[in-house]
């Protein structure tokens, strides 16, 4: 883009020294240029256009909020009147929605012009945007390299330059784990803070939206937006910590944490503790991605935050229980996708049974497939109580284990997102499981419900482009100080300001 924060595309807008219009058209032309990435699912320039003509004229009126004419594009899995949405998966192939998730409505409102529809894991199920329907997102730092999952086309565009943010969704670090493989910054906030109406379901009780873009002060703008009670969906909040769940909660959260963070002059974060699980630093984790972690937390030390060893004992824990937990409800969530209502339907079948077996067997990917027979058989009776149930009780226990460290010995827990750097594609193919264990640091934080961020924080691979990101988890509705710790923390970096070359 010509402009590269939020903010500075703002100002160009409102001084006329560009228009809606003509950053969309910039938009389209590069991910147009860019298609070999695959970060695109759906692209539609009349209807980009038509948005970014309406947010022009509501510049020329006076009647723009901050989002107004800033291009962004949506997962695939949000659906979005007018353009497909497949949730990548041949089994809603050229599904349109006849309306918009909410979203998708609210970024519309703030005057955001949709670029497209993009990439993803079939049903958000996969940790590097491989288990798409419709081939693999290329990593803009490295093309022989995923750019995560599920959420890798989201983080992929933002990289490659092609928008200035994107919406995500996180069950189990969908918006985290892609944002630190591809450079930019993610964050998943508490969960029931940000509405999932009209996001294609796959573990209800975990599924989180959340934006992505290229900076933390960035993401406040989005999530500010983003962050509403919402009536349609059950498990919306009315209330964080007393206040109402409303636009301007995420803003004035931030600005209060800046504003003290200045109080203290050359050491704005006298008084944070950050909680360092040992856990996190253990058997697992590579050299480079430790040494990078290692020295993003001596840089808020020497901000004067003090770091604090934590224990976090049933960090691997997560990884059991997240995989029962979520195929579970995916297995529930997905039986809809029967072949009689709507999604794909086979042509050959000779009753009812058998059609909706072979729509199944057809619609959905392997992936899909494994986690909805995993889920059905830990629901079935017999094994229910030894799996689910027992999952569900680890699930409190580790809830516990971060409130015990955050009411009591930390303000905030940082530490890696990933283990290593991204993976090449189609590695790992013969051991699907390995995708799951890498998964570690972030199933945790989705299964307590809390925000966590991601930033870059360094690089590593081979030739030293695969980027490193930085996890900083705070306790629930603590997304402004999160975002102000990492804005803090960019202030005195440049990771976030490197950008892959893309041609």
């Amino acid at each position: 883009m010509s402009f590269q924060t939020i903010l500075d595309t703002r100002k160009a807008l409102d001084s006329k020294q560009t228009s809606a219009v003509e950053l969309a058209q910039e938009a389209l032309a590069k991910a147009e240029r860019l298609s070999y990435l695959n970060a695109f699912l759906h692209i539609d320039p009349d209807l980009t256009l038509a948005q970014a003509q309406a947010a022009d004229n509501k510049i020329a009126k006076g009647e723009q909020s901050i989002l107004t004419g800033i291009p962004i594009a949506h997962k695939d899995v949000f659906v979005t009147k007018g353009w497909r949405t497949t949730a990548a998966s041949k089994m809603l192939a050229n599904y349109t929605s006849p309306f918009d998730a909410t979203v998708v409505s609210l970024l519309k409102q703030a005057g955001c012009v949709n670029i497209g529809k993009l990439n993803c894991d079939e049903f958000a199920m996969g940790s590097g945007n491989e288990n798409s329907a419709f081939g693999a997102c290329l990593n803009p730092w490295d093309t022989n390299a995923v750019p995560g999952g599920s959420s890798g086309g989201s983080a992929a565009a933002v990289a490659a330059d092609i928008v200035l943010a994107t919406t995500g969704t996180d069950t189990g670090g969908s918006v985290r784990q892609p944002s630190a493989l591809c450079g930019v910054s993610g964050i998943k906030p508490t969960y029931g803070t940000v509405s999932r109406f009209g996001m294609i379901a796959f573990a209800s009780s975990l599924d989180q939206a959340g934006p992505i873009a290229r900076n933390a002060r960035d993401l406040v703008e989005l999530l500010d937006v983003m962050s509403v009670f919402d009536p349609k969906d059950s498990t919306s909040v009315m209330q964080c910590h007393g206040n109402a769940n409303q636009q301007g909660r995420i803003k004035a959260s931030f600005e209060k944490a800046v504003a003290h963070y200045q109080t203290n002059g050359s050491t704005p974060l006298k008084g944070l503790r950050i909680g360092v699980p040992q856990e996190y630093f253990a058997e697992g984790i590579s050299a480079e991605v430790k040494a990078a972690v290692e020295q993003a937390i001596a840089q808020f030390v020497s901000l004067g935050a003090e770091r604090v060893d934590i224990s976090l004992p049933r960090t691997a824990l997560a990884i059991p229980a997240y995989y029962v937990i979520a195929p579970a409800e995916a297995s529930s969530n997905l039986s809809r996708y029967d072949g009689v209502r709507y999604g794909h339907r086979s042509k050959a079948y000779t009753g009812l049974e058998q059609m909706m077996s072979r729509s199944r067997t057809e619609g959905f990917g392997a992936e899909v497939q494994r986690r909805i027979m995993l889920g059905t058989y830990v629901l079935s009776q017999g094994y229910y109580d030894a799996y689910y149930l027992q999952a569900q009780r680890i699930r409190r226990m580790i809830a516990n284990d971060f409130q015990e460290a955050l009411q009591s010995k930390c303000d905030v827990i940082m530490g890696p997102v990933t283990p290593t750097v991204a993976k090449n594609i189609g590695d790992n193919k013969e051991d699907v499981t390995a995708d799951w264990l890498a998964d570690i640091y972030t199933l945790g934080v989705s299964l307590a419900g809390l925000p966590a961020l991601s930033i870059p924080c360094g690089f590593g691979g081979e030739k030293g482009n695969r980027p490193i990101g930085l996890q900083i988890i705070g306790n629930y509705f603590n997304e402004g100080q999160l975002l102000a710790l990492g804005d803090c923390y960019q202030q005195q970096t440049d990771w976030h300001l490197r950008q892959a070359e893309v041609k």
